[in-house]
Order: structure tokens, then C-alpha cells, then sequence
């Protein structure tokens, strides 16, 4: 659940290359249709105060756009 609402999951649902493993994802928030990224921490440069830099592969990235219809 995401703080303003339900969250699907596109990616990472037994397809792709990580399967159902909890690994890089992409979500929608149902609320606002909103992008969710979980990824592993990239510290490129320090983001302003209460946001973060994921880094997912770019097949995870490709699935979502896929499972999104784009």
C-alpha cells in the first residue's frame, strides 16, 4: 500500500527474468496512476530531502511498459 492508495505491481509477476522474487519492480498507484520504483539505492548525486534515487535494469523498465499497453 502506498500512502495514497492501492499499489498494482507490473512487473515481476512470474514473466520476466526475476519472476516472483521480491527484486527491482515497477508499480502503479491506483489512486493517481502514479509510477512506484523499488530498486537497489543510487547515490549518483543527493536528492532533495524526502526523495530517493532507485536504479532498476532496464528489462524491468521495458516490462512495465509492456504490462501498461505503451
Amino acid at each position: 500500500m502506498s500512502e495514497h492508495g492501492a499499489l498494482t505491481r507490473l512487473t515481476g509477476t512470474g514473466n520476466g527474468e526475476c519472476g516472483e522474487k521480491d527484486c527491482p519492480n515497477v508499480y502503479r498507484d491506483e489512486t493517481d496512476g502514479g509510477i512506484v520504483v523499488q530498486g537497489d539505492r543510487c547515490a549518483v548525486f543527493q536528492p532533495p530531502a524526502g526523495e530517493a534515487l532507485v536504479k532498476i535494469p532496464e528489462h524491468v523498465l521495458r516490462e512495465a511498459v509492456r504490462a501498461l499497453g505503451w
